[in-house]
């Protein structure tokens, strides 16, 4: 410590009244960090440092045109039942249909004029806090489509049958504590369902993926995993997806996807999109340090990645503010 630190040390005593206050100051700081150690412990995530780790690389990737000139935020990516592709604008509840008919290095998207439409919506209006902040897709065995809404921590689920939305009343008392209670937008980033489990990924403060029965909408379980090489306190979830029993987690702040064995909490396999997102033909001007990958998807040969680009442009092209879709082909050994 330097003597000018002594020195403006001595007078903060002597303000506070001396020994005193120092005492007062360490009882608070100790009680803050027991109990956010009593957080860290109940969040800590399980760690296997054996699995595979493996680079994605592009061997295709897509500008995804903005409808009429807008511009959209693109957050989650879901394949479809039907070998879709859908994608949604984190500024509303219209799903959008990715068109690959162009056969070109752009893709065009089309919405969906049947799924959580405004009428649809119309019983949950006076509920609402603000606009449908959507930013996790989902799909179920009976071809009913779920959404994750951050705002309001709500997941709703439409059904093709009825042509109805309902609003799943799920208890989340068990998990709240890794809610915060003052960030409505570090809420739900990402969500997937497997059999009769649905996986809702919290994205930060306190990052947690919580799983819920589908039969009795009960939170049932909820766990933590991340990357590697990443001993950070807090993660960042920003999408899921489900393929063939195993759960994706997309960690866009460790610029990594990760497969997991989601009964028994453990990683399985770990892919680093870092130097892909870094290409000087695909590295967007970042406003966060985070990363802006916000959109998974994953079939039998691809692990597929979509850009939340904030409305910004890439470096190279600073004009061109549309978002990428990346397609990467699943490395050998780690499927």
């Amino acid at each position: 410590m330097s003597f000018s630190n002594v020195s403006q040390t001595g007078l903060i005593f002597k303000v506070m009244g001396g020994f005193r206050a120092l005492f007062i100051v360490l009882v608070i700081t100790t009680s803050i960090e027991a109990a956010d150690s009593s957080i860290r412990g109940a969040t800590q995530p399980s760690r296997n440092p054996a699995w595979p780790r493996s680079t994605l690389k592009a061997d295709a990737s897509w500008q995804l045109n903005l409808p009429k000139g807008q511009g959209f935020d693109a957050s989650a990516l879901l394949i479809t039942k039907e070998h879709g592709m859908l994608t949604v604008n984190d500024r509303g509840s219209t799903l959008h249909q990715i068109d690959f008919s162009q056969q070109t290095n752009f893709v065009n998207l089309l919405p969906l004029t049947n799924a959580f439409t405004a009428r649809q919506l119309e019983a949950f209006k006076r509920e609402k806090v603000g606009r449908y902040d959507t930013e996790g897709i989902a799909q179920d065995g009976n071809g009913r489509l779920y959404i994750c809404e951050e705002a309001n921590r709500w997941v709703l689920r439409w059904d093709p049958k009825s042509d109805m939305v309902e609003r799943l009343a799920i208890d989340w008392a068990p998990v709240r504590k890794y809610f915060s209670p003052i960030d409505i937008n570090a809420s739900f980033e990402g969500i997937a369902v497997g059999g009769d489990r649905l996986y809702v990924a919290n994205e930060r403060q306190l990052g947690r993926i919580i799983v819920i029965d589908l039969n009795s909408l009960k939170v049932v379980d909820d766990f933590a995993v991340q990357s590697a090489g990443n001993e950070a306190h807090d993660v960042h979830y920003t999408d899921l997806s489900w393929f063939d029993g195993a759960l994706y987690v997309l960690l866009r702040a460790s610029r990594c996807v990760l497969k997991v064995d989601a009964a028994n909490h453990r990683v399985l396999a770990e892919y680093s999109f870092l130097e892909m997102e870094q290409q000087p033909e695909t590295r967007y001007i970042l406003l966060y340090p985070t990363g802006n990958m916000e959109g998974l998807a994953v079939d039998k040969d691809y692990i597929w990645l979509l850009t939340d680009n904030n409305g910004q442009g890439r470096v190279k092209y600073p004009k061109d503010t549309r978002p990428t879709l990346f397609r990467c082909k699943r490395p050998n050994g780690t499927r």
